[in-house]
């Protein structure tokens, strides 16, 4: 996939841009010897993004749906580490960060609710399928 091609997707540019935001952090904890929690994050920030992308060559509508709910679970869990370094005070803060994850917790919901409902013209087309 191109540059232009994530470019133009909500969740990909936006889960793109947040590994970036997260591997600059987890440097940064990494300098100050945070390993454990940088690891953990470096793990799931990256994969909401990763999980994403490869939703994006699903082989059917129940695989896309079940990538985008790892992607989903992978924001949750990189919000829960993003919070308890916001909420310890020999960490740096992470308000930018929640505010990112909590917009792709925000789509990744958007994209299950709508991706379930069976709308009237998909009903109609899958008659001929």
């Amino acid at each position: 996939m191109k540059k232009e091609d994530i470019e133009k997707n909500p969740l990909l540019h936006l889960s793109f841009t947040f590994s970036l935001l997260i591997i600059d952090f987890c440097e940064k904890l990494e300098a100050e010897k945070k390993y454990v929690i940088a690891r953990q994050l470096m793990k799931a920030g990256t994969s909401i993004g990763a999980n994403a992308m490869e939703a994006q060559n699903a082989e059917s509508k129940p695989d896309f749906i079940h990538k985008i709910k790892i992607a989903a679970k992978e924001a949750g869990e990189t919000q829960y580490w993003l919070l308890l370094c916001e909420h310890s005070q020999y960490y740096p803060t992470t308000k930018d960060l929640l505010i990112k994850v909590e917009e792709l917790n925000k789509i990744t919901g958007s994209i299950i609710r709508t991706s379930k409902t069976k709308t009237p013209f998909s009903y109609f087309w899958s008659l001929f399928l």
